[in-house]
């Protein structure tokens, strides 16, 4: 991977806003940087759109909105179809620019590529399938017409960790539903989203369709865009906290709203789950984006029988793992976004093992350049300890004894989140009582990932509203209509 292909391709990507198609610099000229978390160094300044800034973006969304909302659907189709060819033309340098901004692996970077792509795929097919029904009333008075409609301009905040695939789930079945769009990406990984929406634009984007505003001061951005009554629709990816604040903002303008939160996905182990199986789906729920996901196993309930086991395996597993800039050849964990997340994993693993628990490998920050933290297992995590509560958001795999169903269940039901779990077991009635049992949203079932375009993702309790995917994921963005009309008979 040559300095020089990283050089051109940085210059590819836009530095300015995207308003009512149109490149433009922030309005009071304020710009930020972009770092790289592998080295710390700034890779590209890009403009830092202003309070202005987004009032004119969510003006352009508005102003496209009745003529996009008219666009026969198989038109709107063919753009995302001609949107996901040049994706697929372009996947090699989206993978490396999304690795050097977010610093996953550049294997992993390519496999969200592949992720992220169909969901523009999938929503190309979906955008001439949305459905209504026509019928008599029951009292044969009248014929009732049920219809679909978009639902308005929207606006839709993504997150640092997936920026490829946070934006094409949102952005590709709003377009397919006929709204309009402005997309905030996260301040720490925008340059993705830049580059995706150039792509949209050589597919033949109507100006205002898209608007991307890239800034460094998100609330103060965002709040005017979400309390003006002209918006209809907020679809948001990140923390929980600022989920609920969001929540409180939408309110005022009764918006439908989308609202994937945090998670704390138990990984539960019973004494009859293949341990191999086992300990490869825990690699995967684990350490994909480097532990960085909403989906990733936050607790191992592994029955107290194959526990040791079962450490055992996954120390061995982790010890093999390499530390790097994800461009490097055989890196398998890159850094973590940032210092923050870094003392984040850090403090977690000290109060566990502070409080009784074994640490089996790893436990410590890794000496810069960069925000790097070892792959770390820790096993019979004692209860009470923080790792158990809060979200980990990094390379650290956590062990939790049980002795039996019950118990299972209790430990993995106790927390307010409720995105994901993962259940290893050979036994299909315990499966199946599982799938009953556990309040989460989404299950791999001797599986160690479930996202996928054609399926519905969210959560249950703390973890959101609404899904993203799927045949669901449309129907976010569209509104129902009931009509009656005359017995035509009568």
């Amino acid at each position: 991977m040559t300095a020089d292909r990283e050089a051109a391709l940085l210059a590819e990507v836009p530095d300015g806003l995207f308003i009512g198609g149109v490149w433009r610099p922030a309005s009071e000229g304020r710009t930020l940087r972009v770092f790289d978390p592998a080295t710390g160094e700034a890779v590209k300044t890009i403009a830092d759109a202003s309070v202005a800034d987004g009032t004119a973006a969510l003006d352009a969304a508005v102003a496209a909105f009745p003529e996009w909302s008219r666009t026969p659907a198989r038109e709107r189709a063919e753009l995302l179809r001609r949107t996901f060819d040049l994706l697929q033309e372009r996947k090699e340098d989206i993978a490396l620019l999304m690795t050097i901004e977010m610093g996953k692996p550049l294997a992993e970077a390519r496999g969200e590529v592949v992720y992220g792509g169909e969901f523009i795929r999938w929503f190309s097919e979906e955008a001439a399938h949305v459905q209504g029904r026509y019928g008599a009333n029951p009292e044969g008075t009248g014929r009732m017409i049920v219809s679909q409609h978009p639902v308005g301009p929207c606006y839709l905040i993504t997150p640092w960790n997936f920026p490829l695939a946070m934006a094409t789930r949102k952005i590709a079945p709003a377009l397919a539903a006929g709204c309009t769009v402005v997309i905030k990406p996260a301040e720490l990984t925008p340059l993705t989203t830049l580059f995706f929406v150039k792509l949209l634009e050589e597919a033949g984007l109507p100006a205002g369709v898209v608007n991307v505003l890239t800034t460094s001061s998100s609330g103060k951005v965002s709040e005017p865009i979400i309390r003006d009554p002209r918006l209809r629709k907020l679809s948001f990816t990140g923390s929980t906290p600022v989920g609920q604040r969001l929540l409180e903002q939408a309110a005022e303008g009764v918006l439908r709203t989308s609202m994937e939160l945090g998670g704390n996905a138990p990984f539960v182990v019973f004494d009859d789950a293949d341990l191999d199986k086992a300990v490869d789906g825990a690699m995967a729920a684990k350490f994909r984006n480097i532990g960085q996901a909403c989906t990733a196993a936050n607790r191992f309930i592994v029955h107290r029988s194959v526990a040791d086991e079962f450490a055992r395996r996954v120390t061995e597993r982790v010890q093999n793992f390499r530390i790097g800039r994800g461009t490097e050849d055989g890196v398998t964990i890159g850094p973590l976004i940032d210092d923050r997340a870094v003392a984040k994993a850090a403090a977690l693993v000290e109060d566990a093992v502070g409080r009784g628990a074994q640490l089996r490998t790893g436990g410590k920050a890794v000496d810069g350049p960069g925000t790097f933290y070892e792959p770390t297992v820790v096993s019979d995590v004692r209860p009470g300890s923080d790792i158990l509560r809060e979200e980990i958001f990094g390379p650290v795999l956590a062990i939790i004894p049980f002795d039996d169903e019950d118990d299972a269940v209790r430990i993995a039901n106790d927390t307010e989140y409720g995105l994901v779990s993962y259940v290893y077991t050979e036994n299909l009635a315990r499966g199946q009582r599982m799938i009953e049992r556990l309040e989460t949203g989404m299950m791999g079932l001797n599986m160690g990932v479930v996202s996928n375009a054609a399926a519905p993702f969210g959560g249950w309790k703390f973890s959101g509203l609404g899904r993203e995917g799927g045949a669901e994921g449309i129907h976010e963005y569209l509104q129902t209509k009931y009509t009656l009309t005359p017995n035509p008979f009568a």
